[in-house]
Protein backbone atom coordinates (compact mmCIF):
# COMPACT_ATOMS: atom_id res chain seq x y z
CA UNK A 1 0.00 0.00 0.00
CA UNK A 2 2.74 2.41 0.64
CA UNK A 3 4.26 2.07 -3.02
CA UNK A 4 1.74 3.32 -4.22
CA UNK A 5 -0.24 5.49 -1.88
CA UNK A 6 -0.95 8.58 -3.09
CA UNK A 7 -1.31 10.66 0.17
CA UNK A 8 2.93 10.03 1.20
CA UNK A 9 4.79 11.78 -1.53
CA UNK A 10 6.81 14.34 -0.88
CA UNK A 11 4.68 16.88 -2.76
CA UNK A 12 1.41 16.30 -0.90
CA UNK A 13 3.66 16.41 2.55
CA UNK A 14 5.44 20.25 1.14
CA UNK A 15 1.79 21.03 0.26
CA UNK A 16 0.00 19.95 3.78
CA UNK A 17 3.17 21.61 5.61
CA UNK A 18 3.17 24.97 3.63
CA UNK A 19 -0.46 25.64 3.19
CA UNK A 20 -2.40 26.58 6.45
CA UNK A 21 -5.31 24.61 7.26
CA UNK A 22 -8.06 26.74 6.39
CA UNK A 23 -7.10 27.20 3.63
CA UNK A 24 -6.62 23.59 2.78
CA UNK A 25 -10.16 22.71 4.04
CA UNK A 26 -11.44 26.02 1.94
CA UNK A 27 -9.52 24.19 -1.02
CA UNK A 28 -10.76 21.19 -0.44
CA UNK A 29 -14.51 22.18 -0.37
CA UNK A 30 -14.26 23.52 -3.79
CA UNK A 31 -12.03 20.74 -5.99
CA UNK A 32 -14.07 17.60 -6.68
CA UNK A 33 -12.61 14.75 -4.89
CA UNK A 34 -11.93 12.70 -7.64
CA UNK A 35 -9.87 15.42 -9.32
CA UNK A 36 -7.53 15.48 -6.01
CA UNK A 37 -7.39 12.07 -6.16
CA UNK A 38 -6.23 12.29 -9.92
CA UNK A 39 -3.53 14.99 -9.06
CA UNK A 40 -1.87 13.03 -6.19
CA UNK A 41 -1.59 10.07 -8.07
CA UNK A 42 0.25 12.13 -10.84
CA UNK A 43 2.72 14.04 -7.80
CA UNK A 44 3.39 10.33 -6.21
CA UNK A 45 4.64 8.98 -10.03
CA UNK A 46 6.43 12.07 -10.93
CA UNK A 47 9.96 12.24 -10.48
CA UNK A 48 10.66 15.92 -11.12
CA UNK A 49 14.53 15.32 -11.71
CA UNK A 50 15.58 13.17 -9.01
CA UNK A 51 16.62 10.48 -10.75
CA UNK A 52 20.27 11.67 -11.08
CA UNK A 53 20.35 13.17 -7.95
CA UNK A 54 18.87 10.37 -6.40
CA UNK A 55 22.21 7.93 -8.38
CA UNK A 56 24.71 10.49 -7.35
CA UNK A 57 23.88 10.23 -3.96
CA UNK A 58 23.59 6.62 -3.67
CA UNK A 59 26.90 6.06 -5.33
CA UNK A 60 28.37 8.33 -2.90
CA UNK A 61 27.03 6.46 -0.02
CA UNK A 62 27.93 3.00 -1.41
CA UNK A 63 31.41 4.66 -1.52
CA UNK A 64 31.48 6.17 2.34
CA UNK A 65 29.75 2.88 3.75
CA UNK A 66 30.17 -0.03 1.75
CA UNK A 67 29.29 -2.43 4.45
CA UNK A 68 25.75 -0.97 4.39
CA UNK A 69 25.38 -1.37 0.85
CA UNK A 70 27.31 -4.71 0.23
CA UNK A 71 25.36 -7.77 -1.95
CA UNK A 72 23.24 -9.56 0.70
CA UNK A 73 21.13 -8.14 2.99
CA UNK A 74 20.08 -5.03 2.68
CA UNK A 75 21.14 -2.85 5.62
CA UNK A 76 20.25 0.80 4.38
CA UNK A 77 18.46 2.42 1.60
CA UNK A 78 17.85 6.04 0.73
CA UNK A 79 15.18 8.14 1.90
CA UNK A 80 12.81 11.47 1.79
CA UNK A 81 14.09 11.82 -2.45
CA UNK A 82 17.52 10.10 -2.02
CA UNK A 83 18.50 13.04 0.34
CA UNK A 84 18.82 11.03 3.30
CA UNK A 85 20.14 7.45 4.35
CA UNK A 86 18.17 5.18 6.72
CA UNK A 87 19.52 1.89 8.42
CA UNK A 88 17.08 -0.84 8.01
CA UNK A 89 16.07 -2.88 10.46
CA UNK A 90 14.02 -5.58 10.83
CA UNK A 91 12.90 -4.93 14.13
CA UNK A 92 12.70 -1.29 14.00
CA UNK A 93 10.72 0.38 16.63
CA UNK A 94 10.34 3.75 18.57
CA UNK A 95 11.89 2.21 21.86
CA UNK A 96 14.66 0.14 19.83
CA UNK A 97 15.31 2.91 17.58
CA UNK A 98 15.35 5.45 21.05
CA UNK A 99 17.94 3.12 23.14
CA UNK A 100 19.89 2.70 19.83
CA UNK A 101 20.17 6.30 19.67
CA UNK A 102 20.88 6.50 23.51
CA UNK A 103 23.60 4.14 23.46
CA UNK A 104 25.33 5.69 20.12
CA UNK A 105 25.44 8.76 21.98
CA UNK A 106 26.85 7.78 25.36
CA UNK A 107 29.26 5.54 24.21
CA UNK A 108 30.57 8.69 22.01
CA UNK A 109 31.03 10.86 25.31
CA UNK A 110 32.27 7.99 26.91
CA UNK A 111 35.03 7.03 24.41
CA UNK A 112 35.77 10.83 24.14
CA UNK A 113 35.95 11.69 27.79
CA UNK A 114 33.24 14.15 27.70
CA UNK A 115 31.46 14.37 31.16
CA UNK A 116 27.49 14.17 30.86
CA UNK A 117 24.73 13.71 32.61
CA UNK A 118 21.20 12.57 32.13
CA UNK A 119 18.25 15.05 31.92
CA UNK A 120 14.42 14.95 32.48
CA UNK A 121 13.48 16.46 29.42
CA UNK A 122 10.05 17.50 28.25
CA UNK A 123 9.73 14.37 25.46
CA UNK A 124 9.56 10.71 27.15
CA UNK A 125 10.68 9.63 23.48
CA UNK A 126 14.26 10.91 23.63
CA UNK A 127 16.90 10.41 25.81
CA UNK A 128 18.50 14.13 26.97
CA UNK A 129 21.85 14.80 28.18
CA UNK A 130 23.68 17.66 29.49
CA UNK A 131 27.33 18.65 28.50
CA UNK A 132 29.29 21.45 29.34
CA UNK A 133 28.70 24.21 26.52
CA UNK A 134 33.47 24.42 27.55
CA UNK A 135 32.95 21.02 25.31
CA UNK A 136 31.35 21.90 22.81
CA UNK A 137 34.14 21.25 19.89
CA UNK A 138 34.97 17.93 21.71
CA UNK A 139 31.25 16.74 21.38
CA UNK A 140 31.31 17.53 17.72
CA UNK A 141 34.69 15.73 17.08
CA UNK A 142 33.02 12.58 18.82
CA UNK A 143 29.98 12.51 16.66
CA UNK A 144 32.55 12.91 13.75
CA UNK A 145 33.81 9.57 14.62
CA UNK A 146 30.28 8.22 14.77
CA UNK A 147 30.11 8.96 11.21
CA UNK A 148 32.84 6.26 10.18
CA UNK A 149 30.45 3.58 10.88
CA UNK A 150 26.50 4.85 10.23
CA UNK A 151 25.01 8.05 8.77
CA UNK A 152 24.18 10.22 11.99
CA UNK A 153 22.03 13.48 11.25
CA UNK A 154 21.87 16.46 13.07
CA UNK A 155 18.71 18.94 13.73
CA UNK A 156 17.91 21.76 16.47
CA UNK A 157 16.62 20.66 19.06
CA UNK A 158 15.26 23.35 21.06
CA UNK A 159 11.60 22.89 19.76
CA UNK A 160 10.42 19.49 22.31
CA UNK A 161 8.07 18.45 20.22
CA UNK A 162 7.43 14.64 19.70
CA UNK A 163 6.30 15.11 15.89
CA UNK A 164 8.39 13.33 13.06
CA UNK A 165 8.69 16.83 11.05
CA UNK A 166 12.20 17.37 13.30
CA UNK A 167 13.32 14.25 10.74
CA UNK A 168 12.63 16.83 7.49
CA UNK A 169 14.99 19.24 9.37
CA UNK A 170 17.82 16.24 9.80
CA UNK A 171 21.19 16.90 8.20
CA UNK A 172 24.39 14.63 8.26
CA UNK A 173 26.56 15.68 10.95
CA UNK A 174 29.43 16.47 8.86
CA UNK A 175 27.58 18.37 5.54
CA UNK A 176 27.77 22.14 6.02
CA UNK A 177 24.61 22.25 7.34
CA UNK A 178 25.16 20.04 10.01
CA UNK A 179 28.40 21.28 11.19
CA UNK A 180 26.77 24.87 11.35
CA UNK A 181 24.11 23.16 13.62
CA UNK A 182 27.11 21.25 16.06
CA UNK A 183 28.22 24.67 16.26
CA UNK A 184 25.58 26.83 16.98
CA UNK A 185 22.67 24.88 18.63
CA UNK A 186 22.21 25.07 21.98
CA UNK A 187 20.47 21.56 21.92
CA UNK A 188 21.65 19.50 19.09
CA UNK A 189 19.19 16.92 18.51
CA UNK A 190 21.19 13.71 17.03
CA UNK A 191 20.74 10.25 15.91
CA UNK A 192 20.14 7.39 13.23
CA UNK A 193 17.05 6.97 10.48
CA UNK A 194 15.06 3.73 10.62
CA UNK A 195 13.28 1.88 8.08
CA UNK A 196 11.73 -1.76 7.96
CA UNK A 197 12.89 -4.01 5.27
CA UNK A 198 9.53 -3.17 3.67
CA UNK A 199 9.96 0.77 3.27
CA UNK A 200 6.51 0.89 5.05
CA UNK A 201 7.52 2.43 8.56
CA UNK A 202 10.15 5.27 9.21
CA UNK A 203 11.64 6.22 12.76
CA UNK A 204 13.88 9.31 12.87
CA UNK A 205 15.11 12.07 15.20
CA UNK A 206 11.74 12.27 16.80
CA UNK A 207 13.03 9.15 18.97
CA UNK A 208 17.01 10.82 18.81
CA UNK A 209 18.99 11.59 21.76
CA UNK A 210 18.97 15.83 22.17
CA UNK A 211 22.48 17.31 23.92
CA UNK A 212 21.70 20.21 25.74
CA UNK A 213 24.77 22.49 25.63
CA UNK A 214 24.99 24.01 29.93
CA UNK A 215 26.85 27.18 30.49
CA UNK A 216 28.58 28.19 33.45
CA UNK A 217 26.93 31.22 35.59
CA UNK A 218 28.53 31.90 39.29
CA UNK A 219 29.97 28.24 39.75
CA UNK A 220 26.47 26.81 38.95
CA UNK A 221 25.88 24.94 35.06
CA UNK A 222 22.19 26.54 33.46
CA UNK A 223 20.46 24.91 31.20
CA UNK A 224 19.79 26.35 27.61
CA UNK A 225 15.63 25.45 27.99
CA UNK A 226 13.17 24.23 30.62
CA UNK A 227 13.00 20.60 31.69
CA UNK A 228 11.25 18.80 34.07
CA UNK A 229 13.42 19.16 37.41
CA UNK A 230 15.24 22.08 37.17
CA UNK A 231 16.95 24.92 35.32
CA UNK A 232 20.71 24.69 37.26
CA UNK A 233 22.58 22.34 39.58
CA UNK A 234 26.30 22.68 41.09
CA UNK A 235 28.70 22.87 38.73
CA UNK A 236 30.63 19.73 40.40
CA UNK A 237 27.48 17.96 41.41
CA UNK A 238 28.28 14.07 41.82
CA UNK A 239 26.92 11.92 39.36
CA UNK A 240 25.18 8.56 39.77
CA UNK A 241 24.14 5.70 37.72
CA UNK A 242 20.40 4.36 37.65
CA UNK A 243 18.74 2.10 35.06
CA UNK A 244 17.04 4.43 31.75
CA UNK A 245 13.42 3.64 32.73
CA UNK A 246 13.72 5.25 35.66
CA UNK A 247 13.79 9.02 33.25
CA UNK A 248 11.35 7.79 31.14
CA UNK A 249 7.42 6.54 30.96
CA UNK A 250 8.17 5.18 27.30
CA UNK A 251 10.10 2.57 28.55
CA UNK A 252 9.94 -1.45 29.13
CA UNK A 253 9.12 -1.98 33.01
CA UNK A 254 8.53 -5.74 32.86
CA UNK A 255 12.21 -6.36 31.76
CA UNK A 256 15.27 -6.44 34.30
CA UNK A 257 17.23 -5.79 31.18
CA UNK A 258 17.95 -1.99 31.00
CA UNK A 259 20.91 0.23 30.56
CA UNK A 260 22.06 2.69 32.93
CA UNK A 261 23.18 6.06 32.36
CA UNK A 262 24.99 9.04 34.27
CA UNK A 263 23.00 11.25 36.08
CA UNK A 264 22.48 13.70 39.01
CA UNK A 265 20.26 12.54 42.16
CA UNK A 266 17.83 15.49 41.41
CA UNK A 267 17.10 13.74 37.78
CA UNK A 268 16.49 10.48 39.32
CA UNK A 269 13.89 11.48 42.14
CA UNK A 270 10.43 10.19 41.27
CA UNK A 271 8.63 13.28 40.16
CA UNK A 272 4.48 13.34 41.24
CA UNK A 273 3.30 12.94 37.78
CA UNK A 274 5.38 9.56 36.96
CA UNK A 275 3.36 6.49 36.36
CA UNK A 276 4.99 4.12 38.77
CA UNK A 277 2.10 1.41 39.32
CA UNK A 278 1.63 -1.40 36.68
CA UNK A 279 -0.76 -1.40 33.80
CA UNK A 280 -1.87 -4.38 31.92
CA UNK A 281 -3.99 -4.47 28.66
CA UNK A 282 -7.01 -7.05 28.40
CA UNK A 283 -8.37 -7.97 24.85
CA UNK A 284 -11.80 -9.38 23.76
CA UNK A 285 -11.94 -11.66 20.30
CA UNK A 286 -13.70 -14.47 18.86
CA UNK A 287 -12.84 -16.22 15.41
CA UNK A 288 -16.58 -16.17 13.77
CA UNK A 289 -15.35 -18.24 11.44
CA UNK A 290 -14.63 -21.22 13.90
CA UNK A 291 -16.74 -24.08 13.40
CA UNK A 292 -17.33 -25.02 16.78
CA UNK A 293 -18.15 -21.46 17.90
CA UNK A 294 -20.56 -21.52 15.00
CA UNK A 295 -21.94 -24.62 16.27
CA UNK A 296 -22.66 -23.68 19.82
CA UNK A 297 -23.90 -20.13 18.73
CA UNK A 298 -26.99 -21.96 16.64
CA UNK A 299 -27.64 -24.05 19.63
CA UNK A 300 -28.49 -21.40 21.73
CA UNK A 301 -31.45 -20.32 19.48
CA UNK A 302 -32.11 -16.59 18.16
CA UNK A 303 -29.77 -14.02 17.43
CA UNK A 304 -30.85 -11.21 19.66
CA UNK A 305 -32.97 -8.06 18.95
CA UNK A 306 -31.76 -6.44 16.44
CA UNK A 307 -29.94 -6.65 13.23
CA UNK A 308 -26.77 -5.90 14.60
CA UNK A 309 -26.77 -8.51 17.41
CA UNK A 310 -26.67 -10.92 14.51
CA UNK A 311 -24.67 -9.30 11.35
CA UNK A 312 -21.80 -11.72 10.80
CA UNK A 313 -19.59 -8.71 10.35
CA UNK A 314 -19.33 -8.57 14.25
CA UNK A 315 -17.78 -11.94 14.64
CA UNK A 316 -15.67 -11.52 11.26
CA UNK A 317 -11.92 -12.52 12.22
CA UNK A 318 -9.83 -10.08 9.73
CA UNK A 319 -6.44 -10.93 12.28
CA UNK A 320 -7.17 -7.62 13.43
CA UNK A 321 -5.93 -9.17 16.56
CA UNK A 322 -2.54 -9.91 15.63
CA UNK A 323 -2.08 -6.11 14.35
CA UNK A 324 -3.51 -4.53 17.47
CA UNK A 325 -1.03 -6.59 19.37
CA UNK A 326 1.94 -4.70 17.04
CA UNK A 327 0.43 -1.99 17.94
CA UNK A 328 0.47 -2.33 21.27
CA UNK A 329 4.34 -3.56 21.16
CA UNK A 330 5.21 -0.99 19.14
CA UNK A 331 4.03 2.11 21.22
CA UNK A 332 3.24 0.90 24.10
CA UNK A 333 6.02 -1.29 25.54
CA UNK A 334 5.69 0.09 28.70
CA UNK A 335 2.61 -2.34 28.97
CA UNK A 336 3.41 -5.29 31.72
CA UNK A 337 1.04 -8.39 30.76
CA UNK A 338 -1.62 -9.27 28.25
CA UNK A 339 -5.13 -10.86 28.86
CA UNK A 340 -6.83 -12.53 25.85
CA UNK A 341 -10.86 -13.57 26.59
CA UNK A 342 -12.02 -15.86 24.40
CA UNK A 343 -14.57 -18.69 24.23
CA UNK A 344 -12.35 -21.83 23.75
CA UNK A 345 -10.53 -20.67 20.89
CA UNK A 346 -6.71 -19.59 20.53
CA UNK A 347 -5.00 -17.76 16.97
CA UNK A 348 -3.97 -20.15 14.86
CA UNK A 349 -0.59 -17.54 15.09
CA UNK A 350 -0.43 -16.86 18.97
CA UNK A 351 2.74 -17.94 20.54
CA UNK A 352 0.71 -18.91 24.31
CA UNK A 353 3.52 -19.69 25.93
CA UNK A 354 5.03 -16.34 25.59
CA UNK A 355 5.52 -14.87 29.78
CA UNK A 356 3.78 -11.95 29.23
CA UNK A 357 0.86 -13.24 27.38
CA UNK A 358 -2.17 -15.28 29.11
CA UNK A 359 -5.34 -16.89 27.21
CA UNK A 360 -8.46 -16.43 29.60
CA UNK A 361 -11.22 -18.61 28.75
CA UNK A 362 -14.69 -17.39 29.74
CA UNK A 363 -15.57 -20.37 32.10
CA UNK A 364 -12.60 -18.85 34.31
CA UNK A 365 -14.28 -15.20 34.86
CA UNK A 366 -18.03 -16.08 34.78
CA UNK A 367 -18.62 -18.13 38.11
CA UNK A 368 -22.13 -19.13 37.17
CA UNK A 369 -21.66 -21.35 34.63
CA UNK A 370 -25.61 -21.12 33.94
CA UNK A 371 -24.46 -17.50 32.13
CA UNK A 372 -22.82 -19.45 29.06
CA UNK A 373 -22.06 -19.66 26.34
CA UNK A 374 -22.46 -15.92 25.59
CA UNK A 375 -22.48 -14.07 22.37
CA UNK A 376 -22.71 -10.48 24.02
CA UNK A 377 -19.91 -8.60 24.16
CA UNK A 378 -21.38 -6.89 26.88
CA UNK A 379 -22.12 -9.77 29.11
CA UNK A 380 -18.25 -11.06 28.43
CA UNK A 381 -17.08 -6.75 29.77
CA UNK A 382 -19.10 -7.61 32.38
CA UNK A 383 -16.70 -9.60 33.82
CA UNK A 384 -13.44 -8.52 32.70
CA UNK A 385 -12.56 -7.38 36.43
CA UNK A 386 -12.76 -10.93 37.51
CA UNK A 387 -9.14 -11.93 35.34
CA UNK A 388 -7.15 -13.75 38.39
CA UNK A 389 -3.92 -11.92 38.59
CA UNK A 390 -5.12 -8.60 36.52
CA UNK A 391 -3.33 -5.45 37.83
CA UNK A 392 -5.87 -2.47 39.13
CA UNK A 393 -5.11 -0.56 36.26
CA UNK A 394 -5.66 -1.97 33.06
CA UNK A 395 -6.71 -0.66 29.55
CA UNK A 396 -9.28 -2.93 27.65
CA UNK A 397 -8.91 -2.97 23.73
CA UNK A 398 -11.28 -4.49 21.34
CA UNK A 399 -9.17 -5.97 18.19
CA UNK A 400 -10.33 -3.26 16.14
CA UNK A 401 -8.85 -0.75 18.14
CA UNK A 402 -4.71 0.35 17.43
CA UNK A 403 -2.24 2.21 18.72
CA UNK A 404 -1.45 4.76 15.99
CA UNK A 405 2.07 6.48 17.31
CA UNK A 406 4.03 6.20 20.41
CA UNK A 407 1.78 6.22 24.09
CA UNK A 408 2.91 6.91 27.65
CA UNK A 409 1.49 5.45 30.63
CA UNK A 410 0.25 9.39 30.82
CA UNK A 411 -2.13 9.46 27.89
CA UNK A 412 -4.12 7.06 30.16
CA UNK A 413 -3.96 7.53 33.53
CA UNK A 414 -2.54 10.16 36.36
CA UNK A 415 0.19 9.26 38.75
CA UNK A 416 -2.36 9.64 41.40
CA UNK A 417 -4.49 6.61 40.02
CA UNK A 418 -7.15 8.55 38.34
CA UNK A 419 -8.18 7.73 34.80
CA UNK A 420 -8.51 9.12 31.78
CA UNK A 421 -11.75 10.05 30.23
CA UNK A 422 -12.04 9.98 26.19
CA UNK A 423 -15.82 11.80 25.12
CA UNK A 424 -16.63 11.30 21.48
CA UNK A 425 -18.62 14.32 19.92
CA UNK A 426 -21.56 11.67 19.00
CA UNK A 427 -24.14 11.52 21.46
CA UNK A 428 -26.35 9.43 23.06
CA UNK A 429 -30.46 9.82 21.77
CA UNK A 430 -32.53 11.42 23.78
CA UNK A 431 -35.90 9.17 23.45
CA UNK A 432 -36.21 6.38 26.10
CA UNK A 433 -35.10 2.59 24.75
CA UNK A 434 -37.25 1.17 21.89
CA UNK A 435 -36.69 -2.06 19.91
CA UNK A 436 -36.03 -0.19 17.24
CA UNK A 437 -32.21 0.83 18.98
CA UNK A 438 -29.19 -0.13 18.00
CA UNK A 439 -27.53 -1.93 20.58
CA UNK A 440 -24.99 0.25 21.66
CA UNK A 441 -27.97 2.99 21.40
CA UNK A 442 -30.05 1.42 24.22
CA UNK A 443 -26.87 0.50 26.02
CA UNK A 444 -26.33 4.15 26.29
CA UNK A 445 -29.62 4.93 27.11
CA UNK A 446 -29.64 2.48 30.40
CA UNK A 447 -26.70 3.52 31.27
CA UNK A 448 -28.08 7.45 31.12
CA UNK A 449 -30.97 6.14 33.28
CA UNK A 450 -28.69 5.12 35.96
CA UNK A 451 -26.45 8.02 36.16
CA UNK A 452 -29.91 10.20 36.82
CA UNK A 453 -31.31 8.24 39.26
CA UNK A 454 -27.75 7.98 41.35
CA UNK A 455 -26.15 11.49 40.61
CA UNK A 456 -29.05 12.71 39.09
CA UNK A 457 -27.38 14.44 36.25
CA UNK A 458 -27.97 13.57 32.35
CA UNK A 459 -25.15 11.93 30.43
CA UNK A 460 -25.17 12.93 26.52
CA UNK A 461 -21.59 12.19 25.46
CA UNK A 462 -20.61 8.73 23.85
CA UNK A 463 -16.94 7.68 24.71
CA UNK A 464 -14.81 7.36 22.03
CA UNK A 465 -14.03 3.61 20.58
CA UNK A 466 -10.11 3.97 22.09
CA UNK A 467 -8.34 1.87 24.58
CA UNK A 468 -10.35 2.13 27.54
CA UNK A 469 -8.03 3.14 31.17
CA UNK A 470 -9.97 1.08 33.98
CA UNK A 471 -9.79 0.21 37.65
CA UNK A 472 -10.25 -3.41 38.83
CA UNK A 473 -11.65 -1.98 42.40
CA UNK A 474 -14.35 0.74 40.79
CA UNK A 475 -15.77 -2.15 38.27
CA UNK A 476 -15.92 -4.41 41.87
CA UNK A 477 -17.96 -1.34 43.51
CA UNK A 478 -19.83 -0.80 40.46
CA UNK A 479 -21.20 -4.61 40.15
CA UNK A 480 -22.10 -4.57 44.03
CA UNK A 481 -23.62 -0.96 43.31
CA UNK A 482 -25.77 -1.48 40.05
CA UNK A 483 -26.22 -5.10 40.88
CA UNK A 484 -29.88 -5.56 38.96
CA UNK A 485 -28.81 -4.38 35.96
CA UNK A 486 -25.64 -5.79 35.77
CA UNK A 487 -26.06 -9.05 36.76
CA UNK A 488 -28.86 -9.16 33.80
CA UNK A 489 -26.11 -8.33 31.48
CA UNK A 490 -23.96 -10.80 32.12
CA UNK A 491 -26.58 -13.26 32.10
CA UNK A 492 -28.38 -11.29 28.48
CA UNK A 493 -26.59 -14.29 25.84
CA UNK A 494 -26.90 -12.31 22.76
CA UNK A 495 -27.29 -8.38 22.96
CA UNK A 496 -30.31 -7.29 24.93
CA UNK A 497 -32.31 -4.00 24.88
CA UNK A 498 -31.58 -3.77 28.70
CA UNK A 499 -28.20 -4.25 28.34
CA UNK A 500 -25.52 -1.81 29.79
CA UNK A 501 -22.03 -0.94 28.74
CA UNK A 502 -19.60 -1.11 31.52
CA UNK A 503 -15.97 -0.62 30.37
CA UNK A 504 -16.94 1.28 27.53
CA UNK A 505 -19.28 3.88 28.99
CA UNK A 506 -20.65 3.56 32.55
CA UNK A 507 -17.63 3.05 34.26
CA UNK A 508 -16.35 6.29 32.94
CA UNK A 509 -19.54 8.71 34.29
CA UNK A 510 -19.05 6.41 37.16
CA UNK A 511 -15.50 7.32 37.76
CA UNK A 512 -16.02 11.00 36.64
CA UNK A 513 -19.05 11.60 39.43
CA UNK A 514 -17.10 10.26 42.16
CA UNK A 515 -14.00 12.23 41.51
CA UNK A 516 -11.71 8.92 40.47
CA UNK A 517 -11.62 10.47 36.91
CA UNK A 518 -10.72 13.16 34.64
CA UNK A 519 -12.23 14.22 31.37
CA UNK A 520 -8.86 14.23 28.32
CA UNK A 521 -8.19 14.11 24.70
CA UNK A 522 -7.08 11.44 22.67
CA UNK A 523 -5.92 12.16 18.92
CA UNK A 524 -8.25 9.68 17.85
CA UNK A 525 -9.55 8.20 14.35
CA UNK A 526 -12.80 6.39 13.89
CA UNK A 527 -13.08 4.37 10.43
CA UNK A 528 -16.20 2.38 8.87
CA UNK A 529 -15.38 -0.03 6.47
CA UNK A 530 -18.47 0.38 4.82
CA UNK A 531 -17.74 4.17 3.71
CA UNK A 532 -17.00 5.18 0.32
CA UNK A 533 -13.96 7.04 1.29
CA UNK A 534 -12.21 4.45 3.51
CA UNK A 535 -9.33 3.96 1.40
CA UNK A 536 -8.84 7.82 0.85
CA UNK A 537 -8.65 7.82 4.95
CA UNK A 538 -6.75 4.52 5.35
CA UNK A 539 -4.34 6.37 3.03
CA UNK A 540 -4.21 9.58 4.56
CA UNK A 541 -3.64 7.69 8.40
CA UNK A 542 -1.17 5.68 6.79
CA UNK A 543 1.33 8.94 5.58
CA UNK A 544 0.49 10.58 8.28
CA UNK A 545 0.70 8.54 11.42
CA UNK A 546 -0.47 11.05 13.39
CA UNK A 547 -3.10 9.45 15.52
CA UNK A 548 -2.57 7.89 19.03
CA UNK A 549 -4.84 5.39 18.39
CA UNK A 550 -7.51 4.72 15.77
CA UNK A 551 -10.52 2.40 15.38
CA UNK A 552 -11.49 0.52 11.67
CA UNK A 553 -14.60 -0.52 12.42
CA UNK A 554 -17.51 -2.94 10.64
CA UNK A 555 -20.63 -3.57 12.11
CA UNK A 556 -23.34 -3.51 9.37
CA UNK A 557 -21.78 -5.66 6.29
CA UNK A 558 -23.97 -7.31 3.71
CA UNK A 559 -21.28 -9.58 2.27
CA UNK A 560 -21.24 -8.26 -1.24
CA UNK A 561 -17.91 -6.24 -0.08
CA UNK A 562 -16.34 -8.19 2.51
CA UNK A 563 -13.65 -9.88 0.50
CA UNK A 564 -12.88 -6.34 -1.07
CA UNK A 565 -12.55 -4.85 2.55
CA UNK A 566 -10.55 -7.55 3.64
CA UNK A 567 -7.85 -7.79 1.15
CA UNK A 568 -7.85 -3.67 1.57
CA UNK A 569 -7.60 -3.67 5.43
CA UNK A 570 -4.82 -6.50 5.39
CA UNK A 571 -2.98 -4.34 2.90
CA UNK A 572 -3.38 -0.77 5.12
CA UNK A 573 -2.96 -3.20 8.62
CA UNK A 574 0.61 -4.74 7.53
CA UNK A 575 1.68 -1.41 5.97
CA UNK A 576 1.41 0.36 9.35
CA UNK A 577 2.48 -2.46 11.07
CA UNK A 578 4.91 -4.44 9.38
CA UNK A 579 7.51 -5.84 12.32
CA UNK A 580 5.97 -8.76 14.00
CA UNK A 581 5.63 -8.97 17.34
CA UNK A 582 7.38 -10.84 20.46
CA UNK A 583 3.83 -13.19 20.48
CA UNK A 584 3.43 -14.36 17.13
CA UNK A 585 5.01 -18.09 16.67
CA UNK A 586 7.68 -17.95 14.29
CA UNK A 587 6.13 -20.15 11.70
CA UNK A 588 3.21 -18.61 11.55
CA UNK A 589 2.34 -16.06 8.51
CA UNK A 590 2.23 -12.49 9.46
CA UNK A 591 4.79 -10.87 7.08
Amino acid sequence: MTAANPEASPAVALYRAVLPTRLRRGLARRVPIGLRAVVKRLLRGSRFGVGPARSLRARRARGRWPHLFAEGDRLAVLVGAGTRIALVRPTASPLGLREANLELVVTALERAGIDYFAVRGASELRACFAVREEDRSKVAAALLECLRQAPVYVAHGADDSDEPQATGRAALGDSRRGLRIAGLAPVLRVGMLWRDPGGSLGLGLEFGCDLEFWHEEEGRLVAPRPNRVTHSVAYDAPRILVPVNRLTGFASRHTRRTRHVRTLEAFAAALPEDVRFPIDVVFTWVDGNDPDWQRRRREQGGDGYHVESANAARYINRDELRYSLRSLEQNAPWARRIFLVTDRQRPHWLDAAHPRITVVDHREIFDDPAALPTFNSHAIESRLHHIEGLAEHFLYFNDDMFLGRPVTPQDFFLSNGMTRVFLSPSQVPQPAVTLGDRPVDAAGKNNRRIIEEFFGTTLVQKMRHAPYPLRRSILFEMEEKFAVPHRATTFSRFRSATDISIPSSLYHYYAYLTGRAVPSDIAFAYLALDRPEIERRMNILLARRDRQAFCINDTVSDGRDQERQARMLQDFLRAYFPIPGPFERKDSDGR
